[in-house]
Parts: structure tokens; C-alpha cells; sequence
């Protein structure tokens, strides 16, 4: 069977910036074991798979991999996923609901698409869950992670912590951009902390902000690291954990950021989180622009019924 995939970059206006992800079309019939050989081999940080939904009100089931294991929720592959579909529907003379909605392992996931005069440019979505925060490590030991020193981890506004609003993430705030520019992610000592309460990867970040760098305005420039010792370009799901986290310790109920994510590692991304509280509910949103790469076509039998 011939399956298409489209390849495109998230939260960026340029090509070969931003971070990238591979949306396969058509995917029914493909096993869990066989989408993540295909994650795999495009070797990006997630792949999407999307199926029929299964409630016909809903837009589609996305299923999304990392090369090594499928995760309930990401960021930038729900919103890549989502400007894509919106694409070909534009494409083939079809249109879309403003509002699309994902059914994903960790729930239905609305994704709003973005427009500019007209054309769909990105698009914001609203995480599946509402901020936990679990476990607290010591800043000398997520220093060590980062090849860093305890001096360089800030723990005036909080302690590195576990936080989720659909997918884990160990988030730290570091005290300069200089810290965050010398991170280096270190195996034994990742190992040492992580997993932890489903985290497996680093979220660092800091507000010493270099305005000026690399074209980059954001109030807040972040780095993400997994287990892999890899860096991620921008990562949407940890943007709105970190950014629902920062609202909550400084009794905001409403903030909006722009973050910096990438610049170290030349792919430079700007994301968009806000958080919105009202009667005891926080809805929390990250979206920002997607630009198409490539696309093509792979054959592959299913080995589902």
C-alpha cells in the first residue's frame, strides 16, 4: 500500500528551522510496532500517524512516536499535524473547521487553526490536562544533568520540579542565558535522576533573555534535552507545563510568554503560551507558525486487520 507523508517544520516562518515532523496520512492498518520503525526511520523527535476518528464529530485519532516508544501527548506534532490537514484540505478544494479536534492517548486535544489574510499559517492548541506538579529534585543533581553547577540552577521561584499538562518533563530555571548556552546534557547523571514520576527528559530555561540573539525575541529562552542526549528544537507540550507552572507560583491568572527555543543548536523557534484562569479553571494554550518542507510517499503493507 502507498502512504503519503508530509514532512514540516513547527513554530518557525522559515524552512530547516523550527522543529521538524513527519506526518504520515495514511496509517490504517500500520501496528504500533510498525509506526514506531517508521519514527525511527525519519529519526525526527515525534511522527504522527493519523487514522479515522473514533467518534465522527471529532477530526482524527493521531497516534505520535519518538523513535524509541509512543507518547500520549506532544506539542509541536499536534500542531504540525494540525496545519497539514488543514493544507491538504485547502489543497483539494475541502474545508476544515476552524477548531479541529484530535482524539490522542491522553484525550481529546482541540487544535485551533492560525490564519493570515486568509491562508492557514499555524496553528494553537489546548493542552489535554490541567498543571501537576510531583516530584522535586535538588539543583545539584539536575546540575549535573546539564554539566553545570548548583550557581548556575535557580531555585528562588521554584525547586526543579516534575510538571505536566499532558507529558512529564523535569522543568528548571537557570540563573543566565550563559548557563543556559554551556548546557551539556551528561549520561550517567540523567540516568542517576531520571525517570522520574513519567518524566524522562530536561526542560531548562531562563529569563536572562539575550533579545538581540539570532534575530529571537522572547521573554523566556529555553533548551530541552531527552534521553536520547538530544537536543529538541522547540517542544510545545514542555512550553505550556513550564508556562502553566510559572503562572501558578506567581498567582497569575493570566500571563502570556513567547519563548526561545532552538537558537543553541541553529534551529531557532518561537512559541506561544498563555494561561487563562477563571472560576477555579486554567486553560492553557501553545501555538505558533508551521511552514511545509517536503513531502512523498512510502509502500507499506499493513499488519493490522
Amino acid at each position: 500500500m502507498k502512504r503519503r507523508y508530509v514532512i514540516t517544520d513547527v513554530f518557525t516562518h522559515t524552512k530547516f528551522s523550527g522543529n521538524p515532523l513527519a506526518v504520515v496520512l495514511d496509517a490504517q492498518g500500520l501496528s504500533a510496532h510498525q509506526m514506531r520503525a517508521i519514527a525511527s526511520e525519519f529519526g525526527f523527535s515525534e511522527t504522527t500517524f493519523v487514522l479515522p476518528p473514533t467518534d465522527p464529530k471529532h477530526t482524527a485519532r493521531v497516534r505520535i512516536f519518538t523513535p524509541s516508544r509512543e507518547i500520549p501527548f506532544a506539542g509541536h506534532p499536534s500542531i504540525g499535524t494540525a496545519f497539514v490537514l488543514a493544507q491538504k484540505a485547502v489543497a483539494s478544494g475541502k474545508l476544515l473547521p476552524d477548531l479541529l479536534v484530535f482524539e490522542e492517548l491522553a484525550g481529546l486535544v482541540p487544535v485551533s487553526q492560525l490564519k493570515e489574510k486568509g491562508v492557514v499559517t499555524g496553528a494553537e492548541l489546548v493542552v489535554p490536562e490541567p498543571l501537576t506538579r510531583r516530584s522535586q529534585v535538588s539543583a545539584e543533581r539536575v546540575a549535573a544533568c546539564l554539566s553545570l553547577t548548583a550557581q548556575d540552577v535557580r531555585v528562588d521561584a521554584h525547586e526543579p520540579q516534575v510538571a505536566s499538562v499532558g507529558l512529564p518533563f523535569l522543568v528548571v530555571e537557570l540563573a543566565s542565558r550563559d548557563a543556559l548556552r554551556r548546557c551539556v546534557p551528561n549520561l550517567v547523571a540523567f540516568r542517576e535522576v531520571l525517570p522520574l514520576d513519567g518524566a524522562v527528559s530536561i526542560y531548562a530555561y531562563t529569563r536572562d533573555v539575550d533579545r538581540q540573539e539570532a534575530g529571537m525575541h522572547g521573554d523566556i529562552d529555553a533548551r530541552m534535552f531527552t534521553p536520547r542526549m538530544t537536543e529538541d528544537p522547540a517542544t510545545g507540550s514542555a512550553t505550556g507545563a513550564a508556562v502553566a507552572l510559572i503562572a501558578e507560583i506567581r498567582g497569575q491568572s493570566e500571563l502570556a510568554l513567547r519563548i526561545a527555543q532552538g537558537v543553541d543548536m541553529g534551529r531557532p523557534s518561537v512559541l506561544l503560551a498563555s494561561v487563562s484562569a477563571h472560576d477555579g479553571a486554567s486553560q492553557v494554550r501553545v501555538g505558533g507558525h508551521c511552514v511545509s518542507v517536503m513531502e512523498g510517499t512510502f509502500e507499506l503493507e499493513g499488519e493490522e486487520c
